[in-house]
């Protein structure tokens, strides 16, 4: 009895084996949908699109970009997530919605560890400090002494509670021990155009979103939450150059797949994306764009995901930050 279940499960595993590598084999075998929970025209949509063009070019089939918004990205993730593990459906997600949401939210319809396979991280996105030039800021440690004086009068601007910009300002005031006016925007956008304007004093944003307006003379950057400079912005130093450690708040893209998904198909995923995020020509306009290509293996990303989890899940915590 016992010989055959063992020649059972033996016989069982060499089928798995088999099936999952004839399905690795004959991935890709229709067009791929790269779902985005941003609105086209923004900088998630711009690296999936440009990436797309070139895992069409290495996998031999069409991969098409899905904008499904809302909801901080958790409507794109569900849907992901509910999706056939057999790699033509991916999430190319912020870490918003796999990393910061699910400590703001007990209601969300997916668990990240649980219900997705990690591909490889994209690109890391620097979080840049930028303030007015009319304001005559020159650091941000000037900007933490201004707060000190007068502690919740500095409106600082926000694309959002619980977002990356939102988690830097917080990290940001720690550090310095200062204390400014958070006020939360729905977006880039409006926030950008009402510090400009003045109605607010400083932002935290998204290098992509920021370098045109900062090489436009709009916005001065003081400072980059990140832990190294970003290569279109080498004068701008980190904020641990300036004093203030533990204020790294990279706001980095990945590429994830239904859990379940076989190995062999993530792994060949990867390397399409990887060899994209290498071509030369693809790794200029992104690095041009403000963003820094990073790949990894699958293996590494889990791991970075495992940590920014618990990493932002505590910030949100012990400040109480709620959607």
């Amino acid at each position: 009895m016992r010989f055959r279940l063992a020649a059972f499960a033996v016989a069982f595993s060499l089928l798995a084996a088999a099936t999952t590598t004839g399905l690795a084999q004959d991935f890709p075998n229709r067009p791929i949908r790269m779902v985005i929970a941003f609105p086209p025209g923004g900088p998630t949509d711009f690296v999936g699109r440009l990436i797309a063009e070139k895992m069409k070019e290495l996998l031999g089939q069409p991969v098409i970009i899905e904008n499904k918004p809302g909801a901080n990205g958790a409507i794109g993730a569900d849907y992901v997530a509910k999706s056939e593990p057999d790699g033509h459906t991916l999430f190319l997600t912020t870490a918003g919605a796999v990393a910061i949401t699910p400590g703001m939210r007990n209601d969300l319809p997916y668990d990240t560890m649980r219900d997705f396979a990690p591909i490889t991280l994209v690109v890391r996105n620097t979080t840049v400090l930028v303030v007015r030039p009319e304001a005559r800021i020159a650091s941000a440690a000037a900007l933490a002494a201004m707060a000190k004086a007068k502690p919740e009068t500095i409106a600082f601007a926000s694309t959002g509670v619980g977002s990356m910009p939102h988690l830097a300002l917080e990290l940001y005031q720690v550090s310095a021990g200062v204390k400014f006016l958070h006020v939360p925007y729905r977006g880039a956008a409006p926030a950008l155009t009402d510090l400009i304007s003045g109605q607010v004093q400083a932002f935290f944003a998204d290098a992509p979103v920021l370098l045109p307006q900062i090489e436009g003379g709009k916005v001065t950057a003081l400072a980059a939450a990140s832990d190294q400079r970003n290569p279109k912005l080498p004068n701008v130093p980190t904020l641990a150059e300036q004093g203030f450690p533990d204020t790294l708040a990279d706001n980095w893209y990945g590429l994830l797949a239904p859990s379940r998904t076989p190995p062999a198909v993530v792994a060949k995923v990867n390397a399409a994306v990887t060899a994209a995020l290498n071509d030369p020509g693809i790794r200029d306009k992104l690095v041009q764009s403000g963003a820094v290509p990073a790949p990894t293996s699958p293996g590494d990303f889990g791991k970075l995901i495992k940590s920014e989890l618990e990493r932002w899940g505590k910030v949100v915590r012990e400040k109480g930050i709620k959607e």
